[in-house]
């Protein structure tokens, strides 16, 4: 009997190794990684620069807690805010704990700064936003609610791409606007670009603040380092976890200068915020992100993996539409896809699921073309068994 909670429904699988695009588990058989630890691992496993950066660290300092300075943390906020339209960082360990910093700090401002009582956030269906009180009472999707209340109050939800449905949200409560700039967890679902457009004007001429979770879009995964990059608009506030630390869990909130006001000394904060391993983590992965070309090369290979997907699968009624942005790619299917993913399993491939409905695919940002082809190649073989399974 397993002393570990079951909170999660594992996979008959049991990873052992990795490297580059490519997983072994404890039986010895390959495969494919087409789910990169959820968005995670997006330099490959085990990428030299980054375990170099890691054991270098090891062999210096582990933790201290932020009562000292600490130089990796500074040279880590500096290039994410060199490469971004932020102005300050303030590191964590995770995706929600960056959210949980996003809300905070989105009400602080409005109510230790401004000096006004603003504090709901306003959020969509289908959205994923973590797993915290507050962070699941923000995610637009009653799944993840069950057997958790009560939950906090202050939150709001509205469809996407509604931007009648999101005015009518607003009141004089409404201290800022959370958004995926693309569902990931929700079905692999792109906002509009007018919609965000508008989302930034209202935002504006309301005195709301916008909060962009790029959790999963950030670091590359869209084809730029930043997916609000593709919209023509800036955050106030944005979210970055997963691709950040190439599998270091870390996680990071971003803001304009206009709200560091509103984190002063003592107003947050975490133990194992920003330490010296996980801001080695940090900076090696981005410094290899940029001299890889690591978002371009996504941008590309995207292209690729789209196209080469919409060829393969066109004529299969059992698909209904191949969609994403770079290498955030979702294959909405007729029916249930669980069984799809346990075939493509068994044939060496790696994908994960975006509801009940949608492989979602997410390899690594370096990602090779035959890589690519033998990915497609795989896909194509099974949904083809699948459909000709189902007609018998």
């Amino acid at each position: 009997m397993s002393s570990l909670f079951p909170t999660f429904a594992r996979y008959p699988i049991t990873i052992v190794k990795g490297k580059g695009s490519r997983l072994w588990d404890d039986q010895g058989k390959e495969y494919l990684d087409f789910m990169t630890g959820i968005a995670v691992t997006s330099l490959g496993h085990v990428p030299e620069r980054v375990k170099n950066a890691l054991v270098n660290q090891l062999d210096q300092l582990w933790h201290v807690s932020n009562l000292f300075y600490n130089p990796n943390q500074e040279k880590a906020a500096k290039l994410l805010t060199d490469n971004s339209c932020a102005d300050a960082v303030f590191f964590c360990n995770s995706g929600a704990e960056a959210n949980e910093a996003a809300i905070k700090i989105a009400r602080r401002y409005h109510q230790k700064v401004l000096g006004n009582e603003r504090y709901e956030i306003v959020t969509f269906t289908q959205s994923f936003h973590g797993r915290t009180l507050a962070t699941l009472t923000a995610t637009g999707q009653d799944k993840v609610k069950e057997g958790f209340l009560p939950l906090p109050v202050g939150f709001v939800h509205v469809p996407l791409n509604d931007i009648e449905a999101l005015k009518a949200a607003i009141t004089d409560k409404t201290a800022a606007i959370m958004l995926e700039l693309i569902q990931a967890e929700g079905g692999v679902l792109e906002a509009d670009p007018q919609f965000v457009r508008e989302v930034r004007e209202l935002c504006d001429r309301e005195g709301i603040l916008l909060i962009l979770d790029e959790i999963q879009t950030g670091m590359g995964r869209t084809g730029k380092l930043f997916a609000y990059e593709h919209y023509g608009i800036e955050p106030d506030i944005f979210t970055l976890a997963k691709g950040i630390g190439s599998g270091f869990p870390v996680g990071a909130m971003l803001a304009k200068a206009p709200l560091i006001p509103a984190f002063t000394a003592g107003s947050h904060g975490s133990t194992f915020s920003g330490t010296p391993i996980a801001t080695a983590a940090i900076i090696a992965t981005i410094e290899t992100m940029l001299i890889e070309q690591a978002p371009e090369r996504a941008a590309a290979s995207g292209e690729l993996l789209i196209s080469k997907l919409r060829a393969a699968l066109n004529d299969l009624p059992n698909v209904v539409e191949v969609r994403g942005r770079g290498l955030l790619v979702g294959i909405e299917c007729a029916g249930p896809v669980a069984d799809i993913v346990a075939a493509l399993q068994q044939r060496g491939l790696l994908v994960i699921t975006a509801g009940p409905n949608v492989l979602r695919l997410l390899p690594n940002l370096l990602i090779a073309e035959e890589e690519i082809d033998e990915a497609v190649g795989i896909l194509a073989s099974v949904l083809s068994e699948q459909l000709a399974a189902a007609t018998n």
